[in-house]
């Protein structure tokens, strides 16, 4: 089991759960066995890994990257969706990329926060790395007469056939982490 430890790293020297040690060793068994994956895979590794409940019997696997490895994973992603899809059966595979929301500074203080550690930044940010194959094309906020608001996305066309049974993952788990409601969509083309 401690061939699989490198895959994953805690902050703060925390233990990994069962279940990240399951993903760790998911990704350590693409590296030895899958061929075109493997020089990809040789320096990644994950920060943690949660199983979050979709509706009704559905489960999403949600993995969270380093900032830093964001884009290396992003050139191998479809292909370790796929892959990593097929070892958890019957479970979506979300990757995102661990950002940081830093409070906003207090008054009189000289210090500033970067415009990326603000809460709709990361917020921003994390709703395109839920979607990651396919591109938001559009968004709309719905304000309903009771004060609730949902948000409507509108995601790029080309990639309908490799996301759309993927739209009610990406809601769940958007909610779960941020706690705001979003209808994901493609836009209607007019023939």
């Amino acid at each position: 089991m401690y061939t699989s430890r490198k895959k994953i790293h805690k902050d703060k020297d925390a233990e990994p759960t069962d279940f990240e040690e399951s993903v760790a060793q998911a990704l350590f068994d693409l590296e030895n066995t899958n061929q075109e994956l493997k020089s990809e895979l040789k320096d990644l590794y994950i920060n943690s890994a949660v199983q979050i409940d979709v509706s009704g019997n559905r489960k999403a696997v949600v993995i969270h990257v380093p900032y830093r490895l964001r884009k290396a994973f992003r050139k191998i992603h479809v292909r370790l969706v796929r892959e990593l899809e097929k070892k958890f059966s019957g479970k979506d595979v979300i990757l995102l990329a661990t950002r940081r929301i830093l409070r906003p500074p207090k008054k009189g203080s000289a210090v500033q926060r970067p415009r990326s550690r603000t809460l709709t930044s990361v917020h921003e940010a994390m709703l395109e790395d839920v979607v990651l194959p396919a591109e938001i094309v559009g968004k709309r906020i719905r304000y309903r007469l009771d004060g609730s608001k949902i948000m409507k996305v509108f995601l790029d066309p080309k990639e309908r056939n490799n996301t759309e049974y993927k739209l009610e993952t990406f809601a769940a788990v958007y909610r779960k982490l941020s706690g705001k409601d979003v209808v994901f969509e493609f836009p209607v083309t007019e023939a």
